[in-house]
């Protein structure tokens, strides 16, 4: 068993949750042995939103291939990661589990193509955010329950989930509302855990959308020679693994760089806690810094291989023209959706509420939970037909 830093949040210490519960027995607190945290993650697992993630864009839109990512086989990379991380620093498991299945519940269908298209169509209603509309989904949208909405999270896993990525002190109305029900504290630094959960995302981007690129043909080895950080691994497992084929070098080269970057991550995170003196996890919070990080040169090269996945990959023509045809599927829906409420399903329409910004924001939820083939199929439905590009 894991002894916890004393930096680490403890479910016997947690804040609680928004609504008392009660047992099986009638007595109030937690059923069964687990402790809040993993309850917490079996919630989210257990959750709907979670098994739709199985159907939606990480990076490759809708892919043909068995063996490409969706947000669903992300999420459990980055929990292996981050779990990784958190044993080693002492850090509790379980949060950093939960926050990492949950990070990217909030996203549309179609990814980032999909978000930009809500973020436009609600721009008179307060925009779209998919960590805001995560909070959202958890807190009112999941109805697994009988006597509330959302899942109950602890207001640990709230908070992390709010505040992975640092102080949010301009939240969108999403996340404002969260904050306004659960008092998240978003100008501070969140738990640890929270903060390895966003560096495990990274992590786990960064080299397995190598991988999936590699296995697409949208990536060459010879273009990604251009990255240092890639060139020094792939001498490296050149170097080992002489007498194998290239694509099982290109395996190794994508698992050997994770390792490389988490052990940086341990580095430096290590020497940050102790130059800090933080002793508790209201004194990370109050810390006024991230304290889990990567080293300055690690950080310089992980930017450099982002901006090479941006221009090669993620901007490629050919994604571009199926972010396009995307962003051409989620703006009809809200368009027809608003025009033309009675197409909604029937439990949706029911409870639409009349007046703006409610009324958008009550078509961009429904929209926002579909899978990219339950949008396509909803999009041929309400608007007509739609034509994607080859292998969608």
């Amino acid at each position: 068993m894991t002894v916890l830093a004393p930096w680490a949040c403890n479910p016997a210490q947690s804040k609680g949750r928004l609504h008392e519960e009660q047992s099986k027995t009638g007595e109030a607190g937690e059923r069964g042995p687990r402790d809040a945290y993993q309850r917490d993650r079996d919630r989210i697992v257990h959750s709907i939103a979670f098994r739709r993630l199985r159907h939606k864009t990480q990076v490759f839109l809708a892919p043909d291939g068995d063996h490409f990512r969706v947000r669903l086989t992300h999420s459990l990379e980055v929990a292996q990661i981050g779990r990784t991380i958190a044993r080693t620093l002492g850090l509790n498991e379980d949060l950093t589990e939960a926050l990492c299945l949950a990070h990217d519940i909030g996203h549309p269908p179609f990814g980032h193509a999909g978000e930009d298209a809500l973020k436009a169509a609600m721009s008179a209603a307060g925009g779209f955010d998919h960590n805001g509309h995560t909070l959202r989904t958890l807190m009112r949208i999941e109805r697994a329950y009988p006597r509330f909405d959302g899942l109950n999270l602890t207001w640990e896993t709230l908070e992390g989930l709010a505040k992975h990525n640092g102080p949010a002190r301009h939240p969108g109305w999403a996340l404002h509302a969260a904050d306004m029900e659960a008092d998240l504290a978003l100008d501070t630094y969140a738990s640890l855990e929270a903060q390895v959960a966003a560096l495990a995302d990274d992590i786990a981007y960064d080299n397995h959308d190598i991988d999936d690129g590699l296995r697409a043909g949208l990536l060459c080895l010879d273009q990604l020679m251009a990255v240092p950080l890639v060139a020094h691994g792939w001498d490296r497992v050149r170097a080992l693994f002489p007498d194998v084929s290239e694509r099982r070098q290109a395996r190794e080269l994508v698992r050997s760089q994770i390792g490389v970057m988490v052990n940086d991550l341990l580095e430096e995170s290590r020497r940050r806690v102790a130059a800090s003196g933080v002793t508790s996890v209201d004194e990370v919070r109050a810390a006024g810094q991230a304290l889990v990080a990567f080293s300055d040169e690690m950080r310089l090269a992980e930017r450099d291989l982002k901006r090479f996945m941006y221009a090669n990959l993620y901007h490629h023509p050919m994604q571009l023209e199926a972010a396009a045809a995307a962003h051409d599927v989620v703006a009809g829906l809200f368009a027809a959706f608003h025009a033309d409420p009675a197409a909604l399903p029937p439990e949706w329409r029911q409870s639409l509420p009349a007046e703006e910004p409610a009324f958008s924001r009550h078509i961009a939820d429904y929209i926002a939970g579909m899978t990219d083939r339950y949008a396509i199929r909803e999009y041929a439905r309400v608007v007509g037909p739609v034509t994607m590009p080859d292998g969608f």
